[in-house]
């Protein structure tokens, strides 16, 4: 099958994306056109300098082709035409009359290519990009159309704004959407009965090996029990007085925070308390290494829209290196607890840290190695073609084996 993927990430994005990754699955099968956001106005300004906008512009400019293999069946398209800034639009009909002039040149510019590649009957999959992709279904007229929810996106401003009105309508004129968290898979089939929880892959070579990895130095004078977190130290996610009532009912305990902090983090109280250790940002390289100095691994989310609906890798990543994992529960959590400890307040955490402290057991080890190993990308595209199956069956005569 021909697949074009639109979305939020483009391909030169430094960070990892689940949409590259679904990308890179779909190529082993079909071929696949990935296309990069087109180049909007205010982008054009305000970072004239990048490197990745310089590379734009010559593609705008004729003075570059915009269409590079990456490899067998895969294509990454940079639109050759820019687009207005708009979300600064407050009328929602005015915001709508521009941003189908912006979905038509973005659609213009994938047709092209479509064309130039030969794709027949296309299978359009939208990664989270409600406002540039909003009439791509109406205007390039795939086969089948399929929504992917990664993360709650009306929780952030600059989303929600027209998200609150266009989302919804997305997902109810795609033929089906597909969501990494059950949590998600629940609100889209509000609007889009065809919604189906499609799991979560992770690249975790690096963590199933972790378990052999030798304790940092910065570690090593650390008493035990050491419980510990790895990733970015926001406030918008984590529950600061948690960890802080943790620490200070447990002064026996060493808390370990490894990642970048932001603001709240930087000036909080949890400097001022001796068994709390901060150790900064680490390569992800070294990231097993930590996790494998934990006596107790955790993930101290607060419960908000922000946090509510999102797969929580770091927990396959915690459970990888065969760490017992104390987390908050949530709708998203349920599909980890028979191998994580599930908690809703600061009592709970320490129950239970004190339980998994006590339990653990190389039996245990080995059922959290096995149960991450499981959520690989190829089984959570596995799915997908499921997903697709089941409605394309219905809808257009399509079959599960004509994708896997």
């Amino acid at each position: 099958m021909d697949i074009v993927i639109t979305g939020q990430q483009a391909w030169d994005v430094e960070i990892g994306s689940n949409c590259k990754n679904i990308a890179l699955e779909f190529s082993k099968h079909h071929r696949v056109l990935y296309v990069n956001s087109p180049l909007d106005r205010a982008s054009l300004f305000k970072n004239s300098n990048d490197p990745k906008v310089l590379k734009r512009r010559e593609v705008i400019k004729k003075k570059q082709d915009g269409l590079e293999k990456i490899q067998e069946n895969l294509w990454v398209l940079y639109p050759d035409e820019l687009i207005e800034s708009i979300n600064w639009i407050s009328s929602d009909k005015i915001f709508a009359f521009f941003n189908k002039r912006n979905n038509q040149i973005f659609a213009d510019c994938i047709q092209r290519e479509i064309t130039r590649l030969g794709f027949k009957d296309i299978i359009h999959f939208n990664d989270n990009d409600m406002f540039r992709s909003f009439f791509l279904k109406d205007m390039l007229e795939p086969k089948l159309s399929v929504y992917y929810s990664r993360d709650y996106m009306r929780a952030v401003d600059y989303w929600k704004k027209h998200g609150d009105l266009l989302e919804p309508e997305l997902i109810a004129k795609s033929d089906l959407c597909v969501a990494n968290s059950t949590y998600l898979a629940d609100y889209c089939r509000k609007f889009n009965p065809s919604s189906y929880y499609v799991g979560q892959g992770c690249d975790l070579d690096i963590f199933l090996a972790g378990n052999k990895a030798a304790e940092p130095a910065d570690l090593s004078h650390l008493s035990r029990p050491r419980i510990g977190y790895v990733g970015a130290l926001q406030s918008i996610r984590l529950d600061m007085d948690l960890l802080q009532y943790i620490a200070e009912k447990r002064p026996e305990w060493n808390i370990v925070l490894v990642g970048p902090e932001d603001n709240e983090f930087l000036t909080s109280t949890l400097h001022q308390l001796p068994n709390v250790i901060f150790t900064g940002s680490r390569d992800i390289s070294e990231l097993p290494a930590y996790i494998n100095a934990f006596d107790v691994c955790i993930n101290p989310q607060l419960l908000n829209e922000v946090t509510i609906g999102n797969y929580p890798r770091k927990i396959d990543e915690y459970l990888a290196v065969g760490k017992p994992t104390v987390a908050t529960s949530t709708d998203a959590m349920s599909v980890f607890s028979e191998h994580v400890y599930l908690g809703k307040s600061k009592e709970d955490y320490i129950k239970l840290i004190e339980q998994a402290l006590s339990e653990n057991s190389e039996a245990r080890i080995t059922a959290r190695r096995a149960f991450a190993s499981s959520h690989t990308w190829e089984n959570s595209v596995g799915e997908i073609y499921k997903a697709i199956g089941l409605s394309s069956s219905d809808k257009k005569n399509y079959h599960y084996s004509n994708f896997s």
